[in-house]
């Protein structure tokens, strides 16, 4: 008898034996409360743990979730069917009040350094009609709700109200419909979690572990030694080594993320880490003269920062979404590199010797940050604009950040929605807490131009003419370089052979697009 079980044991598929999958993230989860910051290690490992009334696929693509259906019944109404039978991890019932709750919960989130508000902007009331059914209503014609809807986090009533975000990252308020439970959370470490017993979705592991492996080389080591079954954000140098391993699978796809410099709009006069040669704060903000703006751009020679920096994992680029998203413009290309030109607009602009700046970069959250950043100092130093980096760790750059303190900063946003209304809503609009703009808006840049494409393309139900919008608003955003655009990554991740991996234009690792031995997977 013991013969024979164990035959069919080893002859059983590895996915009926599946039990732990461990992943090796590239970056600290800094929050489990799913309103409190909008970047993604936090996104993931929400998207385990809370559900929302619609998903995006690893295309970007929106399907319905805890909204099993939803329709436009107007212009400005929309009715959304809520799935039945849904419980919360701890065996209460989901319900149309929880979602209520939500959306009035995501604006009061304290001292948020990036939330989710402009997700819900376009909503003006919600009517509950039965314990399953919404109806949604807009301040005006908004065909991008769903997608919206879909980046925000659905909360039990009875677990966070009253709920701050400690209660959320102690695990108190943690309370999910998601197909995983939180069981554990070392801050800086780790987050286990368990699958739900409740969940409707088939899934094949009962545990999952995310390791937060912040160093490129300890991430590749610790796939290397088996200590984790699959890793993201690949260090450059360390890709086709991995390719050639025969123990391991590399996929890649393209990301919805962009990398790019903010300039300080926070204030017309002198600006933190800007000086004149002679270490003399400048008078005004030289940011605000498009000439240096243009100049800093146009020295920057962004095939050389994917071919050197990137090693070939990226791709130069004047706008914010990879070829082929909606919304991206096939005629607006990368600034051609020109020092000369750059030299003769710094003189225009009353720099004829240059000036000195601080560029600020974090050191361990996206692929090679520091080493851009690098790079571009060395570009603008040969311009005269003679430059230093202050790289940080992100955990202490964030706060820094949030707080307006640095003068150039190097930044990155992908947009989840795979569209083009995200980066302008959340990196370009204005920042409004009123109006529910500029959430991810921290160098405090507005543009009335660019706040008036966002109002008008979100507002446009027809889709041939709302692209044309985010067109215009693209080829407007090129013309004038309020952000000097860099680079469009590829999501890079490396998984042990066994497994079928799902990459995510998102760069979401979850264990939803990870299975054992399944020769194929839908895309969500």
């Amino acid at each position: 008898m013991r013969l024979a079980a164990l035959a069919l044991l080893l002859l059983a598929p590895l996915g009926a034996m599946a039990q732990t999958l461990t992943i090796g993230n590239a970056a600290v989860v800094t929050s489990l409360d799913p309103h409190y910051h909008n970047m993604v290690p936090n996104n993931a490992a929400a998207m385990h743990i809370f559900d929302r009334l619609v998903e995006r696929d690893a295309l970007a693509r929106p399907y319905p979730s805890l909204a099993e259906s939803y329709r436009a019944v107007s212009d400005t109404e929309w009715e959304f069917k809520l799935r039945r039978g849904v419980k919360w991890h701890d065996g209460r019932d989901f319900t149309a009040e929880d979602v209520v709750f939500t959306f009035q919960r995501v604006p009061t989130v304290a001292n948020s350094p990036g939330g989710f508000f402009g997700y819900l902007r376009a909503i003006a009331r919600v009517e509950v009609l039965d314990p399953h059914t919404l109806r949604i209503h807009t301040h005006q014609p908004h065909p991008l709700l769903p997608l919206d809807l879909a980046s925000v986090g659905i909360i039990a009533r009875h677990a966070a109200e009253g709920a701050s975000t400690e209660d959320f990252n102690s695990g108190r308020a943690t309370i999910g419909t998601g197909p995983y439970r939180l069981t554990s959370h070392r801050n800086g470490e780790s987050l286990d979690l368990a699958r739900n017993p409740h969940d409707w979705r088939p899934q094949p592991w009962q545990q999952v572990k995310i390791r937060f492996l912040t160093n490129d080389a300890g991430r590749t080591a610790a796939l290397l030694a088996g200590d984790v079954d699959i890793i993201e954000q690949i260090a450059t140098s360390d890709l086709e080594r991995l390719r050639r391993d025969p123990r391991l699978v590399v996929t890649q796809v393209p990301s919805v993320r962009t990398v790019f410099l903010s300039p300080d709009y926070s204030r017309t006069g002198p600006v933190p880490g800007v000086t004149d040669n002679a270490g003399t704060p400048l008078p005004r903000n030289p940011f605000l003269d498009e000439r240096v703006r243009h100049a800093l751009s146009q020295a920057i020679n962004r095939d050389l920062l994917v071919e050197r920096v990137m090693e070939g994992a990226a791709v130069a680029t004047a706008q914010w979404l990879p070829v082929g998203a909606f919304g991206y413009n096939p005629a607006i290309r990368p600034p051609a590199f020109n020092p000369e030109a750059a030299r003769r607009l710094l003189a225009e602009a009353g720099f004829p010797e240059g000036f000195r700046l601080t560029l600020s970069t974090p050191s361990d959250r996206w692929p090679n940050d520091s080493r851009i950043a690098q790079a571009v100092a060395q570009m603008w130093t040969r311009i005269g604009v003679r430059t230093q980096v202050e790289s940080l760790p992100f955990a202490g750059f964030v706060p820094r950040r949030t707080r307006q303190e640095f003068g150039m900063q190097l930044g990155a946003w992908g947009s989840s929605t795979g569209e083009g209304s995200n980066y302008l809503l959340s990196i370009v609009a204005t920042y409004d807490r009123e109006k529910l703009t500029g959430a991810g808006n921290m160098t405090r840049h507005s543009n009335p131009v660019l706040d008036s494409f966002l109002t008008r393309g979100a507002a446009t139900m027809n889709e041939a003419a709302r692209e044309a919008i985010w067109h215009e608003a693209v080829a407007y955003y090129a013309a004038h370089e309020p952000m000097i655009q860099l680079l469009q990554y590829v999501n890079v991740w490396a998984h042990r052979r066994g497994l079928t991996h799902q990459p995510r234009m998102d760069e979401r690792s979850v264990a939803m697009s990870i299975a054992p031995n399944m020769p194929t997977m839908p895309a969500r």
